[in-house]
């Protein structure tokens, strides 16, 4: 499953190479040396968390700007947080069986005079790859969503299975965000968010003046220099403010790879985080496959090229790869096709020729092989997009990576204190890219 070829049939596929660029799939990571990076569970730590008195004896530190690594600096540091964390208490109100503290992230760092790579290593949780996402279940009347995160309480209460991506992400700052090179992603997790303390009410929501303006429907990740009491967001900036902090570059740019909404395209979807967590101009990867009024899936696999037009939840083709790819295996749906109770189809419809503009900027290629996943991102250098960061030769920015697998999203993933990236930087970094030749 997965092996190898696949990364090479993905960089064929998609047109990584160029001849100012590297093929990803052929570049020699033997001769450049990995750096582990330590991830730990980080449960409900959010930014007002590190800054309130149960912070015991560090929420001045925390107040005052210091660095979370100024305290945390023992080698086991991410280790003993992690194991803490995940087993349950003030910081984790709902613990996750079997759910691990801690992950080993190897990543190796390249550059050419067109992209940068980096290459990432880790183990899953599960003996097997994560790349299912949630289907729509034919109940014999209608379709319903099927399958959440663990932390969900219709998978805590056994109502629901636990279904979600794997997923790696980096958050990348070029040293315009005040705090991040200290306190890195904890500055865009916040009390109110989704599976947080004080998590936002459908009312609160509705009575922001900021989220009504950009239109969103509930509280995700976000800056604290977006609201005028960095503690509560509730008490969101103007827009006009908030146009301005992001002309002067005041936002981290957020990229991630999915194992199922962008795995499948050789893709990982771009965006960033200022007043919201945010998809970048254009068009994603993937999008809906549920009709908005009937609910109904508006495509479903071609059975000629699949075998099947759907699954069930005990079937054997949950095994594979399950996506439902416009260019390659779908076919619209028929909805007198002679469905049956249980009969699945996947929620998210995924395609290379739908994405467009700035959210179509990174490529990514994976394998899972022997229970860990290798993902090379490829992300070009030089953007001058709005909604991205300017990466170049010699160039050094503050990064923090995260980790989701065992079908978890939001607070149960595995993260990095901030860590420095240098692009054939002169200066000491954590991770130092190689200039290929």
């Amino acid at each position: 499953m997965m092996k190898r070829n696949a990364l090479v049939l993905a960089a064929i596929a998609f047109g990584f190479g160029s001849a100012s660029a590297a093929d990803p799939a052929t570049i020699d990571w033997s001769k450049i040396k990995p750096v582990s990076i330590g991830l730990f569970y980080p449960g409900q730590s959010s930014y007002e968390w590190l800054r309130s008195p149960e912070h015991k004896g560090a929420d001045a530190d925390v107040i005052r700007g210091d660095s979370c690594v100024s305290c945390h600096d023992d080698a086991t540091a991410e280790q003993d947080l992690g194991n803490k964390i995940v087993k349950g208490g003030r910081l984790e109100p709902t613990p996750v069986k079997g759910k691990s503290g801690y992950k080993a992230l190897s990543v190796q760092a390249a550059f050419d005079a067109k992209n940068m790579y980096l290459r990432y290593q880790w183990k899953t949780d599960n003996p097997y790859p994560g790349t299912e996402h949630q289907y729509l279940r034919f109940d014999g009347k209608e379709w319903k969503v099927w399958g959440f995160p663990k932390l969900d309480k219709v998978v805590q209460d056994n109502k629901q299975p636990g279904i979600y991506e794997d997923r790696m992400s980096i958050i990348i700052d070029d040293g315009k965000v005040p705090g991040f090179a200290q306190q890195g992603c904890w500055l865009t997790c916040h009390d109110g968010q989704r599976d947080m303390p004080k998590q936002f009410t459908k009312e609160e929501v509705a009575a922001n003046a900021l989220l009504t303006a950009i239109k969103k429907a509930d509280v995700r990740k976000y800056l604290p220099d977006t609201r005028t009491d960095p503690k509560d967001w509730k008490t969101g900036r103007s827009v006009e403010e908030i146009a301005k902090l992001k002309a002067d570059g005041k936002f981290v740019e957020l990229m991630q790879w999915r194992a199922h909404r962008s795995y499948a395209v050789g893709m990982a979807d771009d965006g960033y985080v200022l007043e919201f967590r945010l998809s970048d101009a254009g068009k994603d990867m993937f999008s809906g496959n549920a009709d908005a009024k009937t609910h109904a899936p508006k495509y479903m696999w071609d059975e000629k090229k699949m075998g099947f037009k759907s699954i069930t939840a005990d079937s054997q083709a949950r095994r594979g790869n399950l996506f439902l790819v416009r260019e390659q295996n779908v076919v619209p749906f028929d909805p007198n096709a002679g469905w049956k109770e249980g009969d699945l189809i996947p929620d998210y419809l995924i395609s290379r020729q739908d994405a467009s503009g700035s959210a179509a900027d990174n490529n990514a290629i994976a394998s899972w092989n022997d229970g860990k996943w290798t993902v090379v991102l490829v992300r070009p250098l030089g953007l001058s997009n709005a909604d991205d960061k300017t990466l170049k030769a010699g160039g050094v920015y503050n990064v923090g990576f995260a980790i989701h697998d065992d079908n978890i999203t939001t607070r149960g993933h595995h993260v990095s204190f901030v860590k420095t990236l240098g692009l054939g930087a002169k200066k000491k970094v954590d991770i130092q890219a190689v200039k290929l030749p």
